[in-house]
């Protein structure tokens, strides 16, 4: 009987990260998080390990031009809590748009992520900028074709 041994990445194998650049004109907002997610988590490279942050980086720009389905962007909610004693505050999606449009696509990736330490550090790879222009233009980002 032959037995075959598992794959397990090496740390040196992690550091070599890829800066991926997705533009979000006209992208549904669950379909493009979908995408980056996979991408954040390393889930689209053959050496995929699930307890290891082997993803690369992503910079999303033009956040205020993605879209909705349905009826989303009345009924839509975010909420977020000030610390203070009935201090719940809530937006709906158009209000969201208007005042800060890259939480839109932050807090959409951020729900694809695990819900622990490695999906918060994977989380700190996702860079989202309103407009075409984005700070990351030293490390040579790659357009990332999705398919949509």
């Amino acid at each position: 009987m032959i037995t075959q041994k598992s794959f397990a990445l090496k740390e040196a194998d992690m550091l070599d990260k890829k800066w991926w650049v997705v533009d979000a004109t006209d992208m549904v907002v669950g379909r493009l998080a979908s995408e980056v997610a996979k991408v954040l988590r390393g889930k689209n490279k053959p050496t995929f390990c699930t307890n290891n942050d082997a993803g690369d980086f992503v910079v999303v720009v033009n956040a205020e031009k993605v879209k909705f389905t349905g009826k989303k962007w009345d009924e839509k909610e975010y909420n977020w809590h000030t610390n203070h004693i009935g201090g719940i505050k809530r937006r709906t999606a158009k209000e969201q748009l208007a005042k800060h449009p890259e939480l839109i696509v932050f807090e959409a990736v951020k729900g694809m992520l695990p819900k622990n330490t490695l999906g918060r550090k994977q989380l700190t790879k996702l860079k989202v900028f309103v407009g075409a222009t984005h700070t990351h233009e030293a490390q040579k980002p790659t357009a990332l074709k999705l398919n949509l």
